[in-house]
């Protein structure tokens, strides 16, 4: 029996909501089809958005959304996707598929999303294509409230008041798709064009760098000789997780073998040696941790569905997905100190999605119920925990994450095990107790998956595989299983 102390006096840090953040790109069927069908369609829509994804998103309490990229972003020009939808410029989306982009989802939609959904706005500026003054400008039409150009154009296209904005994102993957360069030279380009990224009206922006990609430690270090903290309030990370390790051959969604899940396992895991050596860089450029992390990228990668555009990225998830996203969060809460948001990709229909749709159909992803599990956390206190720890088939055998809020403790534990029950003692040291609740989000088969047609063959279901006994737990973790408790 494996055991792990709970100490919830000692709390070492706060779990930004914004570790449970979501991703939008104009890439495949996420925005369009996904969450954006138009007026006119015969799916239920308010403005456009659909009702089942902006309900399902609404209900999953998404913290913070970006948009439009991604690759995306640095191939968009905002003032394309403004004013009557007749006369929006159309484009060619040149990474994603190289089809049309009409631009009926442009940013007075996006902040409809925002709002439908309740959730904050983070949007990437385009750097790579972009000039400084059209970001220069992007930003005084979006937060302007006074007299100017900018302003005056926002109140012809219907919204009279600005928006709120806090995440603005100067950049993305500019060491790649977002323009090959190298960190001294978009170091230069990003201090130049924060410059003109002004505060308006009492609206002050959050603005992020383009970090590193992956392991690539030498970015981050050059990065952060130039750009300091009053440039910067955050750098970006991204890190998706390819079980082959081959780009080109990355693994079936569904079709894998056990060897092929516990290779995706350890390639999940890595993320946190990932963040563990930049955080340890920024420590050396920024010793006070005034810049911030944030992963506003990760999660799986596989090979597309077959039969659908290879540059749409659909793929579709498993109790193998479940797992990965639990592991993941726990990395994320276990560094909450330093990392102040993460935003999985993608929200829907794209890579490691929450939702899939078909025409007017929609299911909720084993991924989504995660993210519904792991509510509870948001907000609360990082407890100190102590866990006994062994590992079989090279992974650890157990992750958990402890908090507490309002005078609860929740627990999440997740055994990644294919075959083995484990039997987990808690000792909640000097927490007295009397109520306790359980969920769990499981399967028999790793393989397990949502369909339209069979939409709860991985949900979140009630656990009570569990007994309290003189302020210690005792719970069951069947294989393959992520299990929340609360305790009162």
């Amino acid at each position: 029996m494996k055991k792990i102390t709970v100490n919830t006096s000692a709390k070492l840090s706060t779990v930004s909501k914004n570790l449970f953040g979501h991703f939008s790109e104009h890439l495949g069927r996420c925005i369009y089809e996904g969450i954006y069908v138009g007026e006119n369609s015969s799916i239920p829509n308010t403005k456009g958005i659909r009702n089942d994804v902006s309900a399902a998103l609404k209900e999953l309490e998404v913290p913070v959304l970006r948009w439009p990229g991604g690759c995306f972003a640095d191939e968009y020009h905002w003032m394309d996707g403004i004013g009557p939808k007749e006369t929006r410029k159309k484009m060619v989306n040149t990474h994603w598929g190289g089809v049309t982009e009409d631009n009926s989802f442009g940013t007075h939609e996006f902040f409809e999303l925002c709002e439908q959904i309740g959730c904050e706005p983070y949007i990437a500026g385009n750097l790579g294509s972009g000039t400084v003054q059209e970001m220069s400008q992007w930003v005084e039409y979006m937060t302007f409230g006074g007299v100017s150009p900018m302003a005056d154009l926002r109140r012809k296209n219907g919204q009279d008041k600005p928006w709120k904005l806090k995440y603005f994102g100067i950049g993305n993957e500019n060491w790649g798709c977002g323009g090959n360069m190298r960190p001294q030279y978009y170091a230069d380009l990003y201090r130049q064009y924060q410059t003109y990224c002004r505060n308006y009206d009492g609206n002050e922006l959050y603005k992020v760098a383009c970090g590193p990609n992956a392991d690539d430690y030498n970015w981050t270090e050059e990065l952060l000789k130039i750009v300091k903290p009053w440039h910067t309030k955050a750098i970006s990370l991204h890190y998706y997780t390819v079980p082959s390790g081959d780009w080109n051959h990355k693994g079936d969604a569904v079709d894998f073998t056990d060897e092929d899940y516990y290779n995706t396992i350890n390639k999940a895991l890595y993320i946190d040696e990932i963040i563990t050596r930049h955080l340890d860089i920024m420590s050396v450029y920024d010793p006070k941790h005034e810049i911030g992390l944030i992963v506003d990228e990760w999660g799986n990668w596989f090979d597309v569905e077959k039969g659908t555009n290879p540059g749409f990225l659909y793929q579709q998830n498993t109790m193998r997905d479940a797992i990965t996203a639990a592991l993941n969060l726990d990395i994320f809460i276990k560094h909450s100190d330093r990392i102040v948001m993460a935003n999985i990709a993608q929200a829907v229909n794209v890579l490691q999605s929450v939702i899939l749709t078909e025409g007017d159909k929609m299911v909720k992803t084993p991924t989504y119920h995660i993210f519904d599990m792991y509510r509870r956390h948001k907000e609360g206190e990082r407890v100190f925990t102590s866990a006994d720890s062994d590992s079989k088939e090279g992974i650890p055998s157990l992750s958990h994450s402890a908090t507490i809020k309002d005078g609860a403790l929740s627990m999440i534990l997740t055994n990644p095990l294919l075959k083995e029950e484990q039997e987990v003692e808690l000792d909640l040291c000097g927490f007295e107790f009397s109520s306790v609740e359980g969920e769990i989000v499981s399967a028999e088969d790793i393989h397990a998956h949502n369909t339209f047609e069979q939409k709860e063959n991985v949900t979140l279901k009630k656990f009570s595989d569990y007994s309290a006994d003189k302020g210690k737990l005792k719970v069951k973790l069947p294989p393959c299983s992520v299990i929340a408790l609360t305790v009162k």
